[in-house]
């Protein structure tokens, strides 16, 4: 299990000469540090709480 605080709620863009890269800001991505869509479990936290995702992406508080 591992704890991540997260810091944005989706990627960031970084956008070069011919296609854009995602880099992962949630801290969720199992493709560090490219984003992998797992941002997608964040949009149901509630703000100022702390949450923790096992390695199966399952969401708890702390």
């Amino acid at each position: 299990m591992r704890k991540v605080l997260r810091s944005a709620e989706g990627p960031l863009e970084v956008p070069p000469q011919e296609k854009s890269v995602w880099i992962c800001m949630c801290g969720l991505s199992k493709n560090q540090p490219f984003c992998d869509g797992s941002h997608k479990q964040t949009k149901e936290e509630a703000e100022g709480k702390v949450y923790e995702y096992d390695t199966e992406g399952h969401r708890s508080e702390i």
